[in-house]
């Protein structure tokens, strides 16, 4: 079971494989895939700012019949107290996307440095 962080959700979803590290593919053609309700939110952000073009519920919907992509039920309580702690990052979606990664103790896997240099179990 791993996580995948919001860009590589988009990349997944775009057909941009490209984009991924040879690692990330990796961990993605030989693990269960997550996403954080996070993702779905920062989804839904990136598409009221024009930055993508298709509403989260398709992009997830798709990609869970393709890859077999599933939302995570979050620990709302113990994410917040582990998203809390997160000191190194002001970026809220960072915060709690790494948090419940965490709280399930489960890969991330994330092109962000910042994340992999403060989650040991980020992986690019």
């Amino acid at each position: 079971m791993i996580f995948l962080d919001t860009h590589v959700v988009v990349w997944l979803y775009a057909g941009n494989v490209a984009k991924l590290s040879e690692a990330a593919i990796e961990k993605i053609e030989n693990n269960e895939l997550f996403v954080s309700q996070l993702v779905r939110l920062e989804l839904q952000y990136l598409f009221e700012i024009g930055r993508i073009t298709v509403e989260p519920d398709i992009l997830l919907k798709n990609l869970k019949q393709s890859i077999g992509l599933k939302v995570s039920p979050m620990k709302v309580e113990q994410v917040f107290d582990l998203a809390i702690a997160c000191e190194w990052t002001r970026d809220v979606f960072d915060r709690l996307i790494t948090a419940e990664a965490e709280a399930d103790n489960v890969a991330l896997v994330t092109k962000d440095e910042k994340i992999r240099a403060n989650y040991d179990k980020a992986c690019w």
